[in-house]
């Protein structure tokens, strides 16, 4: 694992990268009482000359900075972190499979470990990384799943901190989770109630499970295909998979005549679609999966068909766009995206106590 502990005094201390290993913490450590944590995912990737890439680790050094910051957490540089991590995943190649649909799971994690139970910004903190191998999402092929749209309990609202990675924001959601279960669904699709232009009450899309949500639509009054994600309003989580979605919807889509649109819609609009035969597909895009197509949707007693056939698991759009990231990822396409690790080995780096001190610049 790799770790480095901050403190108000001195700043950054040098990381290490040793063995993996329990923390030791005081039971009073302001983490377990108030929640002092943030933390990232992202995957390392092996090309099929053998080489290890990231997958724009830029974004998640950004994002985890942001988080960081919002909760009184000392902030970082972001390159020299992406560099201690690929000192680490050196370390670690031989645990990542050489199989496409396989990679090495890295989340890093910072949390306030000063020991006190005065509310206030943590004197000291700790930022670590670990690694775990992973296979495919879908082991054999797309598995559409469906969705039971949730209103009654809230994932974010305006001026909270949905559009961070704070572990409190997860916790809250698995009991609706496992409830929608119950009633034969995998996921909650998470709308947000509110006054429209016109102050009539809507519910609009948000997110669905711990992913960012996509639709593709035909517009009712110019008759143009649309790919629809809500827009970054501060309760929509600045997704990395929803950035390349967008990104390559932009760049491979609209020249085929597709438009793409990051606007509020309601689930009104979404089921409108589906009567009327105007909803394409819909789907959730994160790193785990990358996307995962979505059949059906309940809401309000009824299930809103999103465009799958029965014999379909995936619409075109997700199809192609988990093709082209995946493609990216492994080093099938020269992309500017892609991140390749060569230039650390592990017998270049592995000292005989397996403990590696480097440096570290502090953000700015």
């Amino acid at each position: 694992m790799l770790s480095a502990e901050w403190t108000a005094s001195q700043g950054w201390l040098s990381p290490r990268i040793t063995p993996y290993q329990n923390l030791s913490l005081d039971p009073a450590t302001c983490v377990f009482h108030y929640g002092f944590e943030c933390f990232e995912g992202l995957k390392a990737y092996k090309d099929s000359k053998g080489a290890v890439r990231l997958f724009r680790p830029d974004k998640n050094m950004a994002r985890l900075n942001k988080s960081a910051a919002r909760i009184a957490l000392p902030q970082f540089d972001g390159a020299s972190l992406i560099d201690l991590i690929s000192k680490f995943v050196a370390l670690e190649e031989r645990f990542i499979p050489s199989a496409k649909g396989y990679s090495l799971y890295l989340r890093p994690t910072l949390i306030g470990t000063q020991r006190s139970l005065g509310v206030g910004p943590p004197g000291s903190a700790l930022l670590y990384v670990i690694a775990c191998p992973v296979g495919p999402y879908y082991p054999t092929g797309f598995k559409a799943i469906s969705l039971e749209a949730t209103s009654s309990v809230i994932r974010a609202w305006p001026g909270g901190v949905g559009d961070k990675k704070l572990g409190a924001n997860y916790a809250p959601c698995i009991v609706p989770q496992m409830q929608a279960a119950t009633r034969g669904f995998h996921q909650n699709l998470w709308l947000f109630p509110e006054l429209d232009e016109n102050g009539q009450m809507q519910e609009y899309v948000s997110e669905v499970g711990t992913m960012n949500v996509f639709a593709g639509v035909v517009n009712k009054t110019t008759g143009k295909k649309e790919l629809l994600t809500a827009p970054l309003d501060g309760t929509i989580l600045e997704g990395v998979t929803r950035d390349s979605v967008l990104g390559l919807a932009r760049e491979r889509l609209v020249p085929e005549g597709w438009e793409v649109v990051e606007r509020k819609f309601t689930m009104t609009e979404v089921a409108e679609a589906g009567e009327e035969g105007r909803l394409l597909e819909v789907f959730g895009a994160g790193t785990a999966a990358v996307v995962s197509p979505v059949r059906k949707i309940s809401w309000k007693n009824k299930l809103v068909d999103c465009g799958l056939k029965e014999s379909e698991e995936a619409g075109p759009v997700a199809k192609r766009m988990k093709d082209w990231i995946e493609g990216i990822q492994y080093g099938d396409e020269d992309h500017p995206w892609r991140s390749v690790q060569n230039g650390y080995f592990a017998s270049d780096i592995l000292l005989p106590d397996t403990d590696f001190i480097i440096s570290f610049k502090v953000a700015g």
